[in-house]
């Protein structure tokens, strides 16, 4: 179910309890800005979500109040992993569900990170 992604922080949602330990994801790079992990419903070849360790909703939260270093190194996370996944130079997708209207699903910013095969177009016609 599509979420608002202008209500507060929810420390129960999956990610949250995911950053905790309390939930086991297959991980891909952990640092002091990002965690990454295969999704556990594929949608291509290769599916990983990189999430920041921070307390954000959305990415308009967390370009409003995260610190630059946080910024920096949670982008700097996702080349990263593309990089680790083989995906720089056959191309990938990266994708950020915002809101309702964005298909947004859990409460806490995340990139999905598509690749291993041709993705199509971008959005459904």
């Amino acid at each position: 179910m599509p979420i608002d992604a202008t209500k507060p922080y929810d420390d129960t949602n999956i990610f949250a309890r995911i950053l905790r330990g309390e939930i086991p994801a297959r991980r891909v790079y952990e640092d002091d800005f990002a965690l990454a992990f295969h999704d556990i419903a594929p949608q291509a070849p290769v599916h990983v979500l990189v999430i920041p360790k921070g307390r954000y909703v959305s990415w308009d939260d967390f370009a409003a109040n995260a610190p630059d270093a946080e910024i920096a190194g949670f982008v700097r996370a996702v080349g990263h992993v593309a990089r680790a996944e083989g995906l720089v130079e056959p191309g990938y997708r990266l994708l950020a569900n915002i809101g309702g209207h964005g298909g947004q699903e859990v409460p806490h910013l995340h990139v999905h990170l598509f690749g291993g095969a041709p993705l199509g177009p971008m959005l459904a016609r």
